[in-house]
Formats: C-alpha cells, sequence, structure tokens
C-alpha cells in the first residue's frame, strides 16, 4: 500500500520486487581452452570404475593416481560409443572425436570433423599462431607401418570432406617450432630452419598454382584445397607466439635414442621392437605433455591432442617390466587383466602429471585448468571383446561451468551427447554432433 497525503491509501499493482528473493546465477564463461588425451586399448573396466556415489567415491585401483586431483574430475559411466561402425578399433578412435562410423570399412574414415577441430575453428582458428595441435608418442605401430590410417588418426578437419589430420611425431621439431622464437639466447638456426621452410613452401605454391591452371574442375578443386593448406602452414610458421605472464619455455629434454618414424620399421604383429625407442617412451611423453601445456599457457593455440599410441598399441613397455607389446596383453596373447591393469595405471599417472602442470600455471588469478576441459578416452572399453559400452571417459577441469569432483552415471546414452555437451561448454548451442541417429541430445549434470 501507498499512503499519501489525508490518510488516503491507494494499492499498488503486483510488482516483481514485492516477490521472494531469488538469487541470480550467473552463466558461466565459455571455457577457453580443449585438450583431448587418447590411450590405446580401453581398460580393465571393473578395477577403473569407481565405487560410491556421486560426490563421495572412491576411485578404482587403475585411476587410484589421480586421487591427488580428485576434485578437478568428471568421472563418466554408462555412455555407450554407438557411432562406432566399422572394424573394431578404426571404428573406435575416429568415433572418439567425430561420433560418426567408418566410412568404407575396413580402410576408410569418418564422416564428418571431430569435436576438438570444430572448438579449433571457433575459438582458436586465426585468432593463435595455431588453430590446435597433434602430438602422438610412439605412433603408426604395427601394420600401419609408421604411415597415416585409420588404424591411428583421431582428428578430422572441420569442413568437407573431413580430411584425417596426422599428429606431429618428432619431440624436437616439435619443440624448435613452438618454442624457438621464446628463447633470446637462441642461435639463429631456428631462423635459418624458419627460413627454408618458407622457401619450399613458395616453391610448392608456385608449383602447385601452375599444375591447376590445366586440370579439370573437380581436380582443381583438390589441389586448391592442398594449397589452402600450404598457406595456413606458411602463416603458422609467419606467426610467434604471444608472451603472457604464464608464459615460460618448457624444459627440453635430449630425445636422442627416440626415433619417432619407428613405425616405419614396424610388422604387422609387433615381432620388430625398437627397445631404445620404446624405453624413451615416457619421458618423450612427458616432454610432449609439457610443450602442450605451454603451447596454450603462451597462447600459441588453445586446442590440442596427445596421443599416447595408435589403436595397434604394437609397442614394448620395459619401463613397467613388460616385454611384450600391449596389443599382445588386451588380445594377441590373449587377454592378461594383470598386465592391462598396470599398463592403465601408468597412464592414470601421467594424466594425474598433465592435470597438475596445467594447475600451476597462473592466467592472471586462476589456473589454466581451470579455463580449461580435458577429454580422457580410448577406442574401446573391453579389450578381450572389444565391446565399446560404458567407456571409460574422463573429463577434468573447469571451463564453462564444468562441475567436477564427482562420477556422474548415465543410463547407457550414445556418448554422442557427450561430444555435443562439450561443444556446449564453449558456446556453442548445437543440440547434436555427429551422426544424428547417435545423438539424442546434450547430457544433463555436467555443469
Amino acid at each position: 500500500m501507498l499512503r499519501g497525503a489525508g490518510a488516503i491509501a491507494v494499492a499498488l499493482p503486483w510488482l516483481e520486487i514485492m516477490g521472494p528473493e531469488r538469487l541470480a546465477r550467473a552463466q558461466p564463461a565459455p571455457a577457453r581452452r580443449f585438450l583431448a588425451v587418447y590411450t590405446p586399448g580401453g581398460t580393465v573396466i571393473d578395477r577403473w570404475r569407481p565405487t560410491g556415489t556421486e560426490t563421495s567415491f572412491t576411485l578404482g585401483p587403475i585411476l587410484a593416481p589421480l586421487a591427488p586431483v580428485q576434485d578437478r574430475l568428471l568421472v563418466l559411466g554408462g555412455l555407450d560409443m554407438k557411432s562406432a561402425r566399422g572394424e573394431q578399433h578404426q571404428s573406435g578412435i575416429i568415433a572418439w572425436l567425430t561420433g560418426t562410423p567408418q566410412e568404407g570399412s575396413p580402410s576408410g574414415y569418418g564422416r564428418g570433423p571431430s569435436v576438438d577441430q570444430v572448438i579449433a575453428s571457433r575459438i582458436s582458428a586465426g585468432r593463435k599462431a595455431k588453430a590446435s595441435i597433434q602430438l602422438a608418442v610412439r605412433w603408426a605401430t604395427g601394420k600401419s607401418r609408421g604411415l597415416m590410417s585409420p588404424m591411428n588418426v583421431a582428428n578430422f578437419e572441420d569442413t568437407a570432406p573431413y580430411s584425417p589430420i596426422p599428429p606431429r611425431l618428432d619431440p624436437v621439431e616439435i619443440f624448435t617450432e613452438l618454442f624457438g622464437t621464446l628463447d633470446p639466447g637462441a642461435s639463429d638456426d631456428a631462423a635459418l630452419r624458419l627460413a627454408r621452410k618458407r622457401s619450399i613452401l613458395d616453391f610448392l605454391d608456385r608449383r602447385y598454382a601452375a599444375l591447376s591452371a590445366r586440370l579439370g574442375a573437380a581436380d582443381k578443386q583438390k589441389i586448391d584445397q592442398h594449397l589452402t593448406k600450404i598457406r595456413e602452414i606458411e602463416q603458422s610458421l609467419s606467426s610467434t607466439p604471444a608472451a603472457t605472464g604464464a608464459c615460460r619455455t618448457p624444459a627440453r629434454i635430449d630425445t636422442p635414442d627416440y626415433n619417432p618414424s619407428a613405425g616405419l620399421n614396424s610388422d604387422d604383429n609387433g615381432a620388430i621392437v625398437d627397445s631404445s625407442t620404446d624405453a624413451a617412451i615416457p619421458k618423450v611423453g612427458k616432454l610432449m605433455t609439457d610443450m602442450l601445456v605451454m603451447a596454450l599457457a603462451c597462447d600459441i593455440t588453445a586446442v590440442g591432442t596427445l596421443q599416447w599410441s595408435d589403436t595397434e598399441a604394437k609397442h614394448t613397455l620395459p619401463w613397467l617390466n613388460l616385454a611384450d607389446n600391449h596389443h599382445f596383453y588386451q588380445h594377441n596373447g590373449g587377454f592378461r587383466p594383470a598386465e592391462c591393469e598396470l599398463i592403465h595405471t601408468w597412464y592414470s599417472e601421467q594424466h594425474l602429471y598433465l592435470l597438475q602442470e596445467m594447475e600451476k600455471v597462473d592466467m592472471g588469478g586462476h589456473s589454466l585448468l581451470d579455463e580449461s576441459v580435458v577429454f580422457f578416452g580410448s577406442e574401446i572399453s573391453d579389450p578381450a571383446s572389444h565391446n565399446k559400452a560404458d567407456m571409460p571417459f574422463l573429463l577434468a577441469g573447469g571451463g564453462g561451468g564444468l562441475r567436477t569432483g564427482r562420477w556422474v552415471r548415465y543410463p547407457n546414452l550414445p556418448h554422442n551427447n557427450l561430444l555435443v555437451s562439450i561443444l556446449n561448454l564453449f558456446g556453442d548451442t548445437r543440440t547434436r554432433f555427429g551422426v544424428p541417429e547417435y545423438c539424442t541430445g546434450p547430457l544433463t549434470n555436467l555443469t
């Protein structure tokens, strides 16, 4: 009531301010960085799966090394990789980030872009020196013989024809390209190499342009797409990282004992062993991790992928006292759960290192991990059966309002729902991703 002069009372209309106080919840800012981390061969799911409730849970033995960062994890259960249609392993690594079946199994790739490249187009391409960075350790083993194949590629371009993107393998070349310009005391060797690469690209550009003029429409389109890629490479070489307060050159590790092209010498069943290269996997993986973290912190890119191997993983693990290759313990020698548990527990230790390094980086009042989303995955769930139900997926970080410190279970939903949910964390409002028949919409209870 509003009382005026002469004690006259006049009724006011209903106003929102008269209602009960409502707590305003600010919309979380979109995530700013994305990492995808691939480990081969699924897991031993009963030893991986936590116990307890959503907010009060104990990590399984395989995930136990991640206990120091449990509050930064979102452990996911009940997601099935239903879009993985094709060869058992190949379809899994293709569907992991694309949500599409393998086209023309057993030699085809996916039907759409990988989620990392969609994110890169949104937050990184044209804004950073590199739209995205794809790295791999001990890659293209076994039947692929060191070459790109549906057995070993996880990343696919954001535009048709969604071409596969091979990862970078040589830690020395990667280090020089990413961080050579950050060291003021460095010699001009890096500058000379850069000039040489530019001259080669200029030469290729002229040769392809001359060839294009003599081709038909279809071939000309393919050549033009290739020229576009060459120009993108040239542009990335011309870009220099924007130094930030968090930016520093990662510690360089000598790797003369590691052959990044060891896959070229492999055989189908893993009988040819490169003992020196295999023994160097832990230190090379650490260096690759350090470079990815600093590439994000230095604003060189906002999107990265790390593959710890390929779907065959036909390399040995001597630091774990395992003489045979990983694929042997999955299938070829019969399923060996004890050895597989040992391998995947070691991978959890590497995940811990990545997350702790990201948490150390101060981006101005918050950590690099706080503004990021990290997606850990594999191409199968159960090694013995190649089953892809209840996939061993983890999310980490705080980007986009992701609520961690939880174990969230879903009723056998398609993992495409997770992919579209990841896109939503980056401000993308779409409700479907991948093949529509394998996506029913974003997951609930992530933010």
